[in-house]
């Protein structure tokens, strides 16, 4: 089977929203090699995917009958939430583990990967964006409960956004009002990154847009992954309609 740096799920949906998933997989391309030198263990960690985050972002495509946007490439190949100049964007050390494969490598290894796996996925993207005036991004993240040597992270889940907070100030609120989940505003990482995915397909086109950051341990099933699309599906609806136009 021919490889391809991405996947889209229901691409003939006309829903305005669209759903994306930057790190949905931990795929080595062919054309980048064997492996980036990591045993099988750190693979499987959240260094290298969102675990759970693809099957959440297929299950909200399903409800909201909206295409959505699956990476095919491990972030540590070269991750599509960082801007081309971001320092990060080839990671060499990730949550104490070393990724041999970046240690070294060049300007020349960088532009192989931007142009086998980052430029074609952010160009289909915006592909599925552009389709309608009025669409509606929602980037679905994982985050691990506890980074090596870091206080545990009591949310359940975050909503990040940057400066438009149309969409994710009523999806915080209708959020905050269900009574088992603890919710992070920016949490757990800053909401906005020069360049990332949300910047570049939502912010810079005034596109509406939100990013949910679930936390992986709650969604380690396809049945809890299910469940979960399918919750946040009416409160997305619900949240977009309270939105300030």
């Amino acid at each position: 089977m021919t490889y391809t740096p991405y996947h889209i799920d229901g691409a003939e949906r006309n829903s305005r929203w669209l759903i994306t998933c930057d790190h949905a997989a931990n795929t080595v391309p062919p054309a980048i090699g064997a492996s980036l030198g990591l045993p099988p263990e750190d693979m499987a960690r959240h260094i290298a995917y969102d675990i759970g985050a693809a099957g959440v972002a297929r299950a909200l495509g399903a409800a909201l009958g909206a295409p959505v946007i699956l990476s095919n490439f491990s972030r540590l190949v070269i991750d599509p939430n960082r801007g081309e100049d971001d320092p990060t964007l080839l990671m060499r050390l990730y949550d104490g583990s070393v990724i041999p494969a970046n240690r070294h490598a060049d300007a020349a290894e960088r532009e192989r990967r931007l142009a086998a796996c980052h430029r074609p996925y952010h160009a289909a993207l915006e592909s599925l964006a552009a389709r309608r005036d009025d669409t509606v991004i929602v980037a679905v993240h994982t985050f691990t409960r506890q980074l090596r040597g870091r206080p545990e992270r009591p949310w359940h889940i975050g909503i990040l956004h940057a400066w438009d907070r149309r969409l994710s100030d009523p999806l915080i609120a209708l959020l905050d009002a269900e009574p088992d989940l603890a919710v992070g505003r920016n949490q757990p990482y800053p909401g906005h990154l020069p360049g990332d995915a949300v910047d570049r397909h939502g912010l810079k086109h005034g596109r509406q847009n939100t990013l949910i950051e679930l936390r992986n341990d709650l969604i380690t099933t396809p049945d809890s992954q299910a469940a979960w699309g399918a919750r946040l599906a009416p409160l997305l609806a619900e949240a977009l309609k309270r939105a300030e136009p």
